[in-house]
């Protein structure tokens, strides 16, 4: 059962590493392993808990205020979370087609 769980969740990020990679890389130009620091990390702390949100589930302010949250009942260190939060808020900058 461990093993399916682990094998949907990398399934999972790898789709949202190839729909997000785009605006993430933009969003962190200064650097652009963030994102995928960031899956890494939602996958080692937050997955055991919490299922994966839709992307526009949630604002950028909210995805603030809930990673800064968990990081306190978590114990989650800073550049970790910063990293999970812009791998979460990737998803709400889609950029809209015309």
């Amino acid at each position: 059962m461990n093993t399916v769980k682990y094998i949907a969740t990398i399934a999972l990020l790898i789709f949202l590493a190839i729909g997000f990679a785009a605006d993430a890389a933009e969003k962190t130009k200064n650097d652009p392993m963030q994102f995928a620091r960031g899956a890494k990390g939602w996958a080692l702390n937050c997955e055991r808990c919490h299922n994966m949100r839709g992307p526009k589930e949630f604002s950028d302010n909210d995805w603030d205020t809930i990673v800064t949250h968990m990081r306190v009942r978590a114990n989650i260190p800073g550049d970790v979370i910063r990293d999970i939060a812009v791998f979460l808020k990737a998803g709400n900058n889609e950029k809209v087609k015309k």
